[in-house]
């Protein structure tokens, strides 16, 4: 197991270009939010020339629904979607700056030939773990599509967020890896 590295946003090539599939991060700083319904709003916004509702340029996008926020904090439960479900959008912001995604389950090749391409990577959030997912996030504001509800987009502020590498930007895969490992030959 590699060490733990500490990122903070934004992210630079330079920060992606340093990681590798299998790699743990604790991540801080400023991230936003979306699903699937708002992936298919930032992309239809940007085909229509408007701007996205904030700079994909070295920003992370955490792939979550949160639960609403119980009485003395800032959110509820924040665990991961399942991220196949942007598939189809993510490449458009991986090409606008976008170096970070977060979500759980595999990618597919198209995001991961934009990956590579664009210099981003994938990094996995332990599923069915939101409430310490929630711990990390210390702010937290919808900042477009607030009738989309828990999907809206949000901006959130994260301290040491645990993440582990799943996609870096030489072709490495941790799940194609960890299954390659177990194999019966």
């Amino acid at each position: 197991m590699s060490q733990i590295k500490r990122l903070s946003t934004p992210l630079s090539d330079a920060d992606v270009e340093g990681l590798r599939s299998g790699d743990r991060v604790l991540l801080s700083g400023t991230i936003y939010t979306g699903r699937d319904a708002a992936h298919k709003r930032i992309v239809a916004a940007m085909a229509a020339g408007q701007a996205p509702p904030f700079d994909p340029r070295g920003a992370v996008i955490f792939y979550v629904g949160p639960s609403p926020a119980p009485p003395g904090r800032v959110i509820g439960a924040a665990g991961p979607t399942t991220s196949y479900r942007m598939d189809a959008y993510a490449p458009t912001l991986i090409e606008a700056g976008l170096k970070a995604m977060i979500g759980k389950g595999g990618r597919g090749p198209a995001v991961k030939q934009a990956m590579q391409k664009h210099k981003a990577v994938y990094l996995a959030a332990i599923g069915g773990a939101g409430a310490l997912m929630a711990h990390c996030i210390k702010a937290a504001e919808v900042i477009a599509y607030d009738d989309l509800g828990p999907e809206a987009v949000r901006r959130l502020e994260v301290a040491e967020m645990p993440l582990f590498v799943v996609n870096d930007v030489y072709g490495g895969d941790l799940y194609e890896e960890g299954r390659a490992a177990y194999q019966k030959k």
